[in-house]
């Protein structure tokens, strides 16, 4: 069954966690104990109603708090598609959870709320999901409840969301309008009728009827090598096979390719998943290709088509959000992991930050702090093969590991 990555953002009170708890009341996907410390929680706060928000915020702090902090996923299923919902918090001092919950997803849905309309986090919230190259962006107006489903109100926040669309710079992403009650269900899953002047879908119907050729950035295939399989069998005695991901297209047999970084030649000769042979291998799919010819290929290489070469260079430029609590320095030196690979990079220009209020660039910037986001240069100790970020959501990405804690602190997206 198809799979679609859904990021949330809203900011606090916007009914984030209460849109998501709906969703899943009203397509049946709660458990009966969830439901029931539901109905059990929300009589005790005294509530005429079912609190869905508790539903998702999981850590202790969410729920006294009443605010989304972690990120989660949540997972549920319909006829059509099954779906992960990564709820990200959308406060800025959580930029960089933001940016986590996205880079992985299809689609995203930006919450406002009716009565506050755009604020300064819509700004953050878009302007992530654009810098992330997110294809389908819903932007589910809510609580229309409060504002007696405003017809007039609704227009208002479309033509103020506009004004903010014009300035992105990502302009192939489609954008969705849908007015929303998420504590009554209106427009969620079924159709309201408190809004007749709203002819579109609600929410999850544009969800079920999102098509997978539309959503996914289109990319020339890349296979990164993750493990060269030689079984020495009697039955597989000379059997060499390379398996991985195929990322951005679709490889088949006969096609000609190249393994980097040596720049050999040779064609693809069979595609395995598990014990079947197909003819072609689709976006996404895990397999095992044979060349062939007898060239070497190791862990970490790359098999492209021969006309289809990515970048191979020792230095790039990217935009970085930083997550450590300690600053991203000119001169620092870090692991780089793209894909499977990693290599040692030193930071040689950090150029300006960028607002991602949509409000400009910091010029003169001397170090990073969390959650900042800002153009970087690197050099690196050898090539990696990588694609611009708006080409190639896959080979164009890749994440900072600092060499003496190990710990992942940043995640950059090559220009």
């Amino acid at each position: 069954m198809e799979v679609l990555k859904i990021a949330t953002a809203g900011s606090v009170d916007d009914g984030k966690s209460t849109l998501i708890g709906r969703i899943l009341y009203d397509t049946k996907s709660l458990t009966s104990d969830k439901l029931e410390a539901i109905e059990k929680t929300s009589k005790q706060k005294g509530y005429d109603y079912l609190d869905f928000s508790l539903a998702t915020d999981g850590l202790v702090a969410e729920r006294e708090q009443g605010i989304t902090i972690d990120v989660a996923h949540i997972y549920f299923s319909t006829a059509k598609k099954s779906y992960i919902i990564a709820d990200t918090p959308g406060h800025v001092e959580y930029t960089r959870n933001m940016v986590t919950g996205a880079s992985t997803s299809q689609a995203a849905i930006i919450l406002i709320d009716a009565r506050k309309g755009v604020i300064e986090q819509t700004n953050r919230h878009f302007f992530i999901n654009n810098l992330l190259r997110v294809k389908d962006v819903i932007v589910a107006i809510n609580k229309m409840d409060l504002v007696d489903f405003s017809e007039e109100r609704y227009n208002e926040i479309k033509a103020d969301f506009s004004e903010l669309m014009a300035k992105r710079d990502y302009q192939d992403q489609n954008i969705t309008f849908i007015p929303v009650s998420a504590l009554k269900g209106d427009n969620v899953v079924n159709k309201s009728e408190n809004t007749p002047w709203y002819s579109g879908q609600t929410l999850l119907e544009h969800l079920e009827d999102l098509d997978r050729k539309d959503i996914f950035n289109a990319g020339t295939p890349r296979f990164p090598v993750q493990y060269v399989i030689r079984p020495k069998t009697d039955e597989f005695h000379d059997f060499r096979g390379f398996a991985g991901k195929v990322y951005g297209g679709e490889l088949s047999v006969g096609d000609e390719v190249v393994a980097l970084p040596s720049q050999t030649k040779s064609k693809i000769k069979e595609i395995y998943a598990y014990d079947k042979k197909y003819d072609t291998a689709s976006r996404r799919s895990s397999v095992t290709i044979t060349l062939e010819d007898e060239i070497n290929v190791s862990r970490g290489d790359m098999i492209v088509r021969a006309n289809e070469l990515p970048q191979i260079e020792k230095q790039f430029t990217a935009t970085i959000s930083w997550m450590d609590s300690e600053q991203l320095q000119a001169g620092g030196k870090y692991v780089v992991q793209h894909g499977v690979n990693k290599v040692l990079a030193k930071v040689d220009k950090i150029h300006h930050k960028i607002n991602p209020d949509y409000s400009g660039i910091e010029e003169g910037v001397t170090g990073l702090g969390m959650n900042d986001i800002a153009k970087v240069t690197f050099k690196l100790n050898k090539p990696i093969f990588f694609d611009a970020f708006k080409d190639h959501r896959t080979n164009g990405s890749f994440i900072l590991i600092d060499t003496k804690t190990n710990s992942t602190v940043g995640a950059g997206f090559i220009q």
